[in-house]
């Protein structure tokens, strides 16, 4: 990406920039930001400038904006979830992992202005700094383009893991779904096993949970655990049938 020298540095940044800018449908005044979010620390090191002109600032902002329309989305996604659920998946959508990944689909990582040692060392693909220029960036995309633009940037890139959300995968369903008591009665969901079939080196446990007489769900596991985790998703995907019934408990 950078041409030899530091007349070559100068002119490679302003392309790029420039080429950004019209891809993410920026104001030209946004050059100076896209600058600044893919400056890594060991390259404005490296250039001798002021560690302030390097992304760490706008990584900060657009870590916060993030972490805000995360959970804005969950909130008005799931109305019935507890604080406990929403915290768990914010948490879950916002982890490096997952900012790297969309990093990665943007191609985030061959605009990355890096010092020599980070080159080297395959700076241009680590999951930390792609996460970290992925938050700059959304910094930059606000500062330049407001937080409607940032919000948009935010949800479409990430919109396929907060889908994930729907799936329970990444959360604790029991723990969920004793929350959801919580928040709406002093019961407590029951969990009682059913029956128990197959070999003694693999069983078949069948767990339902509920609350009085009322079944709320069934599952099955190869052990206890396992099927109260089942049971739990399984009461938790039919909660609109009687979160009512256990709020008049």
């Amino acid at each position: 990406m950078l041409l030899p020298g530091p007349k070559g540095e100068t002119i490679a940044e302003e392309q790029m920039c420039q080429q950004l800018a019209e891809a993410l449908g920026l104001p030209n005044s946004a050059q100076q930001l896209l600058r600044e979010a893919f400056s890594h620390p060991s390259y404005v090191r490296e250039a001798g400038r002021s560690a302030y002109e390097s992304n760490q600032r706008l990584e900060f902002l657009g870590d916060a904006i993030i972490d805000a329309v995360i959970a804005d989305e969950l909130y008005a996604r799931f109305p019935e979830m507890t604080e406990g659920w929403l915290t768990r998946a914010k948490a879950a959508i916002v982890r490096t992992a997952n900012l790297a990944r969309v990093a990665r689909e943007l191609e985030l990582g061959k605009y990355l202005l890096l010092g020599r040692g980070e080159e080297n060392s395959g700076g241009r693909t680590k999951t930390s700094l792609l996460a970290d220029v992925l938050e700059a960036l959304v910094g930059a995309i606000y500062l330049s383009a407001g937080w409607a633009a940032a919000q948009k940037f935010v949800l479409g890139h990430l919109l396929d893991v907060i889908n994930e959300v729907e799936d329970q995968s990444f959360q604790d369903a029991k723990t969920t779904l004793q929350e959801l008591f919580q928040a709406h009665t002093q019961s407590t969901p029951q969990y009682v096993t059913v029956s128990s079939t197959g070999p003694p080196h693999a069983p078949v446990f069948e767990v339902e949970v509920g609350f009085g007489e009322r079944v709320l769900g069934r599952g099955t596991g190869h052990n206890k655990q396992q099927a109260e985790q089942a049971a739990a998703r399984a009461a938790l995907a039919e909660q609109e049938q009687w979160i009512a019934e256990l709020a008049s408990d």
